[in-house]
């Protein structure tokens, strides 16, 4: 057992991902309960996906499965506060992994938008695909000091195919993060990005001894233009399976439409891409990465 104290996780499910033996919710705990149980992760799990699990061969009697309401009865909304810290002491949660069905309409619901919108505000992991709550048990057990073979496996860069997105408030944090990580975002197969953000990027690239004139990255359309959707397409397509979109909470709503269809997106191929929200969750992760492959990450 870890001997810093336990992260904590608030856990939903859609109905689709808890209503079978193969659904997303049993499907993760086939993958990351041994994990889980390791760190002495709590997992504050929402209603069905407390039910869910609390039957399971996995996490089934797991003392760190903690029982919250349905989001009926304020589930959801108490992991909003609990994201935000809470309204009473030692309430605060590290992080979400929400499985979500695209076309469920609870995740319109005020509390779902809320759930994810504080994450990205308190730049908390909001994890809401299989593969993403898959990958991300792995980046908490190498920060834990548990690594092995299937962890590495999980983390290899050289096989995603990465997108690299930020609205405006937050391109000069996509440059430094990848300035930071030039060497280890650079092992990826492909790489593609939006507008003023991809081109900053190559000319970053360029400046690092990437060949001149040879794209670092694909650049696509501005998001506001349609390049998140472009990017969707991709990941529709399998042929972009990890997003990195630096997202500010604060953004105009006329442009949400786009975040929304690429988020989307995402979860339609729930168990073949991950996303992350914000600068720290992808810090996390390459901090992970670079930990389980032994490879420093540069900075400058």
């Amino acid at each position: 057992m870890p001997t810093s104290p336990a992260r904590r996780f608030g856990l939903a499910a859609s109905k689709l991902h808890r209503a079978s033996p193969d659904g997303g919710l049993l499907s993760w705990s086939r993958h990351s309960g041994a994990a889980i149980r390791a760190m002495g992760l709590r997992l504050h799990a929402v209603g069905g996906a407390y039910a869910t699990l609390s039957r399971s061969a996995d996490l089934g009697g797991y003392e760190g499965l903690v029982a919250y309401p349905s989001g009926g009865e304020g589930g959801l909304m108490r992991l909003v506060s609990h994201i935000a810290g809470g309204a009473y002491e030692n309430q605060e949660i590290d992080g979400i992994v929400y499985l979500i069905d695209p076309v469920d309409p609870s995740t319109l619901y005020p509390e779902a938008q809320a759930l994810k919108r504080q994450c990205v505000t308190h730049q908390k992991p909001f994890i809401s695909t299989v593969a993403g709550a898959i990958e991300w048990m792995a980046v908490e057990a190498v920060h834990a000091g548990h690594v092995d073979d299937t962890t590495r496996q999980l983390l290899d860069v050289s096989k995603r195919n990465l997108a690299l997105i930020a609205h405006d408030a937050l391109k000069d944090r996509m440059v430094e993060f990848a300035a930071e990580n030039f060497d280890l975002l650079s092992r990826a197969p492909t790489r593609v990005a939006t507008g003023t953000t991809g081109q900053r990027l190559n000319e970053l690239a360029w400046s690092r001894g990437w060949p001149q004139g040879t794209p670092w990255v694909h650049r696509y359309l501005s998001g506001p233009l349609g390049g998140d959707a472009q990017i969707a397409e991709l990941v529709l397509d399998q042929r972009c399976d990890k997003v990195l979109f630096f997202e500010d909470p604060h953004v105009a709503r006329q442009h949400e439409a786009d975040i929304q269809l690429l988020e989307r997106s995402v979860c339609s191929v729930t168990r073949h891409a991950t996303c992350a929200n914000s600068p720290a969750m992808a810090r996390r992760w390459a901090q992970a990465v670079t930990l389980a492959s032994g490879t420093q990450a540069v900075r400058t």
